[in-house]
């Protein structure tokens, strides 16, 4: 008579406890699968794993995936909670009911809730791909049923204008990538100059030619009228390799001139500048819209096969010319070879202020110090003052926006040509490459 009464006991407890498993394996699945990586789960199905192909196409069904884990998950609490009512009512009487309510909420909420997420939370990946096939029966037993569950929600809520399924995604896929390369490079996952370079790619598309040109006022240019042997000192003094000749004014842009070409022509001509036809030797002259964006200028270099294009606005006059390394330095930063001119314009100073030149592109800056101020109303850190100002500023005055704040140094006519940056946050800037 005493063995029947623990027989049932240990059948019941063993009933609860393979019911706390199946619920705890819902909720693990639910979350590993959710915080999975896409990026990385198509590169182990590319590599041959076929676990991970299973999680992708769970994932391409993302809402039956969910509603069948969700009535599984639920239609194992309800039934062990249930189950574990009745056995404690049969023991104490209508008191089993307070300590079944007890008993399961403490199980449930410890045991199937936040110890079985928490650990699928800290590596989803694995498991995700320990689970993939236990939880691919589940979907294909209980996807039916979340299928017909689903349709009955969406025709519940149709009468109150939600559509299910209807809504844009809020962000476009370069700005989720580049919200995924953020927050991986504040955890430590990616270093800045790898956060740096993706960034750059996904700005292509975004930049023109306009945005990352060298300014006419900055251009090196030759004078087409001059003699040949005055143009030969010119381009061997240049530190560039390319040159464009101008005539009657320096906007006319008659052609544009390679050192190498200028050196075969001299060496056919037996080394007397006098008899070369500068002309002759010029390239011909490739203008582009300041409007081209990066991403369409750079396809246009790789097709063309040249690297050097004149930038003009609308009314064909040139602002400025561009390069393929302008292009790749958006993408690799800075490239600096043994004939550049060392100086950069931007100068941390021991207090955590930085002096800056004027012309420094706010991309640059914002690069070097990994800074965050807005380019998309000027180009230049003087351009930004002036715009923000709505004045050309006299040396000496100060302003603050942005969470900083902008002191001229000097100026030159109307140009800003140095100035004193000061973050208002505790935090210093930081140098290139830290």
């Amino acid at each position: 008579m005493i063995e029947e009464p623990d027989i049932n006991l240990w059948l019941a407890g063993f009933i609860v406890i393979l019911c706390l498993a199946l619920s705890a394996f819902f909720s693990a699945g639910e979350t590993a699968f959710t915080g999975a990586s896409k990026a990385r789960m198509l590169s182990l199905e590319n590599a041959g794993d076929p676990r991970a192909r299973i999680v992708n196409r769970l994932l391409e069904l993302r809402e039956r995936f969910i509603g069948a884990m969700l009535i599984g998950n639920n239609i194992v609490n309800i039934g062990v909670s249930a189950f574990t009512t009745s056995v404690l009512v049969g023991i104490f009487g209508t008191g089993g009911v307070i300590y079944a309510t007890i008993v399961m909420s403490l199980l449930v909420i410890v045991f199937s809730e936040v110890l079985p997420k928490t650990l699928a939370i800290t590596s989803p990946d694995r498991v995700s791909l320990l689970f993939a096939r236990p939880v691919s029966v589940v979907v294909a037993v209980l996807g039916p049923l979340a299928y017909l569950i689903e349709r009955l929600v969406k025709l519940m809520l149709r009468p109150f204008g939600v559509r299910l399924g209807e809504n844009d995604p809020i962000l476009s896929a370069s700005d989720e990538l580049r919200g995924q390369v953020d927050l991986m490079h504040k955890e430590g996952g990616v270093a800045k100059v790898e956060r740096d370079m993706l960034g750059g790619l996904l700005d292509l598309r975004e930049l023109t030619v306009e945005d990352v040109m060298v300014h006419r006022t900055k251009m090196r240019t030759i004078n087409a009228d001059l003699s040949p042997e005055e143009i030969v000192r010119e381009v061997l003094a240049s530190p560039y390799t390319r040159l464009p000749l101008w005539r009657d004014k320096h906007e006319n842009i008659v052609g544009v001139l390679h050192a190498k070409d200028l050196l075969r022509a001299l060496d056919a001509v037996g080394g007397d500048p006098n008899k070369l036809k500068v002309e002759a030797i010029a390239l011909e002259t490739w203008f582009v819209p300041d409007t081209t964006s990066l991403g369409d200028q750079l396809k246009a270099f790789l097709t063309r096969k040249t690297h050097f294009a004149l930038v003009v606005d609308e009314y064909g006059e040139v602002q400025g010319l561009v390069t393929l390394e302008d292009i790749l330095e958006e993408i690799v930063g800075d490239i600096r070879d043994e004939h550049d001119v060392a100086v950069q314009g931007v100068r941390p100073q021991a207090d955590g202020s930085v002096n800056v030149d004027g012309s420094v592109p706010i991309r640059d800056l914002n690069r070097a110090m990994d800074w965050r101020l807005p380019d998309e109303e000027a180009t230049t850190i003087a351009g930004l003052v002036i715009h923000e100002a709505r004045m050309i500023p006299d040396a000496g005055q100060a302003f603050t926006f942005h969470g900083f704040r902008f002191q001229v140094l000097r100026k030159a006519r109307n140009r800003i040509t140095a100035l004193k940056i000061t973050p208002l946050t505790a935090q210093k800037p930081r140098r290139a490459g830290d």
